[in-house]
Formats: structure tokens, sequence, C-alpha cells
């Protein structure tokens, strides 16, 4: 019989899935029951996935709790394609250990170290990509959770990027906003709302590597007339960039996309796009447009130029 930590979750316990917010989420309250059955700081032990091995984990795992009635692992963030590694760290459990495993993507269930956790008596629970329908149920659902309308979660799910990390933090946003005593009309949703805009930002960055195009231009002047600003526009280019620098650096050591989306918290999609952009760019072309940016936020800022018009100074030298 699979062993139990009191209640329902099971006391070995390993989420995996592309959706990571749901992961992260699901993580932290199970660890939060878990830390409540601990009367000391000894009996929690939280091992960074990254540089984990299997010795490492079973080391771990057979650590005998010193003043708590249990001791409790976290193995955080362990990369997809390391996951089998693991899986000799699980040989055995006692019963005084509470083991939650959080995978950086999604693994199979012929996996080693899957097969590992059920053979411990543990579970293992995928936490898939939501979309369409399941993505705006989930969105409505946590905006009735924050106080807020179900009219309101709908008009979220419509305008914000599909990833679950940016519909709360928004939905926190519009949820501080009401509490503030201010009103939250469909209007002020809207202006709220940095997702409003997001799907022109994407194409912004897409028409900027390997060179601007005309479309950049455009696009940037309709932001701008939007509200958004143009220092927030640069910003925005400036983290696309970086990215696609960092990604360029992985591509070079000979990394996988694969490889690279599972080592990375950003959302797979907006990696994916990185990965292909990477592929047409030198990486001190990139470096001299972020040294760019930064010199145009630093003329903002002292008041050399106007910021509208510097973006698109900006744009010509990128």
């Amino acid at each position: 019989m699979p062993r139990a930590s009191g209640g329902t979750a099971p006391a070995v316990l390993l989420l995996h899935g592309d959706e990571r917010f749901l992961v992260e989420e699901k993580a932290r309250a199970l660890i939060a029951g878990w830390k409540e059955e601990l009367v000391s700081d000894f009996g929690y032990e939280p091992l960074d996935g990254g540089a984990l091995t299997a010795a490492r984990l079973q080391d771990a795992i057979l650590q005998a709790p010193f003043l708590d009635p249990i001791h409790v692992v976290w193995a955080r963030g362990v990369p997809a394609t390391r996951a089998e590694s693991m899986a000799p760290g699980l040989a055995q459990v006692p019963a005084t250990t509470r083991l939650l495993m959080t995978i950086n993507g999604r693994i199979g269930a012929t996996n080693k170290l899957a097969k590992a956790v059920t053979a411990a008596g543990g579970k293992v629970e995928e936490s898939s990509r939501m979309r369409g329908r399941a993505l705006t149920d989930w969105t409505v659902k946590r905006a009735e959770e924050l106080g807020l309308t179900r009219t309101v979660g709908m008009q979220v799910a419509r305008v914000t990027h599909a990833d679950l990390g940016v519909v709360d933090s928004e939905l926190r946003k519009l949820a501080a906003y009401k509490e503030s005593g201010a009103k939250l009309t469909p209007e002020a949703v809207n202006e709220l709302l940095a997702g409003a805009r997001e799907d022109e930002v994407f194409k912004l960055t897409d028409n900027i590597l390997p060179h601007p195009t005309a479309q950049a231009w455009t696009i940037a002047r309709n932001l701008t007339r939007s509200g958004y600003q143009p220092t927030s526009i640069a910003y925005r280019i400036a983290r696309h960039l970086a990215l696609v620098l960092e990604v360029r650096a992985k591509q070079d050591r000979g990394e996988s996309l694969q490889n690279i989306q599972g080592n990375m918290s950003q959302h797979s999609f907006v990696v994916q796009k990185a990965y292909d952009a990477a592929r047409s760019v030198q990486p001190d072309r990139l470096e001299a447009a972020l040294r760019a940016i930064r010199d145009y936020e630093w003329e903002v800022k002292s008041g050399q130029v106007d910021a509208e018009l510097g973006l698109e100074v900006l744009l010509s030298r990128l």
C-alpha cells in the first residue's frame, strides 16, 4: 500500500509538466502543509535540482529526523533531461521522510524516475499546458477566488498572454486595485492589464531581429499612441535581446532546444522564438544592441532626448 502523509497527500510526490506555474503552486502548498508538522528548522531540507546528484538526493532522503517527527525534502527544479539519473536515489525511502521532487519540464510515464517514485509508494502528477476553454475556466475561477467578478476573469482571459504566471499576476494587480477602493470598470481593467498589448509587443520583438523591419516602426508608434510608455517598450526589447543572447550561448555549447527549454524559467514558446532568432544574429551584435538601449534609457532619464522620438532613433541604431 502506498505510504500517505497525514491526509491524502502521498509521502513521496513527483510534480512535472509544461505548466510550470501549476507545478510550483502545488509544490508550495504541499511544502507549507508538511512544514506545519515540524517543530524546528532542521526538519526541512531544500535541494537545488540543477546541481543535484542521485547520491546527494539519497543522503537527504535517508537523513533521520533530529527534533522533528518527519524529515521534509524538496528537490526543486530538476531538469527534465537529468530526471532519470535521479532514480537510484530513491532506492530506499524511510517512513519518516516526506519527499517532493519538481521537474523543469515534462517526463514520460516510462521515465526511470517516475517508476522509482511509484515503486516507493509515491505518486506522479503532470500539469499540462492549459489552452482554450480550460485556460479561460482557470482564469475565471482564480478571479473569483481573489474577489473579482466572473466578467473581469473573462476579460483577463481574452487579452492576457496565455501564461498562467502572467494571468495570476494580472489578476492580483486588479484585486489590489479594487481593494484600494477604486472602481474596477471595464475601461480601468483594460488600462491596467499589461497583457492587453502583449501580442503587439511580441510582434515588435519578432520584427527586431536580425534587423528592424519597416513594420517595427509602425508597431512601436501604435504602442506609444495606445498609451504604452516608450521606455517600457525599450525595456521589453532589451529583455528579448538578452534572452536571445543567453540562448545563443547555449546553442554555441551544443545544447538542444528541448534541453534549453527544460532549463529556463521562461515560457517554452518564448524560448522557441528566441532559439529561432539566435540562429540569425551574432553575439557581438546583440551586445551592441543592449548597449544602445542602455544609452537610450540614460539619455531619456537625463532629459537629453524625447522618449518617443528617441525610441525611433533607437530602432534605427538596432
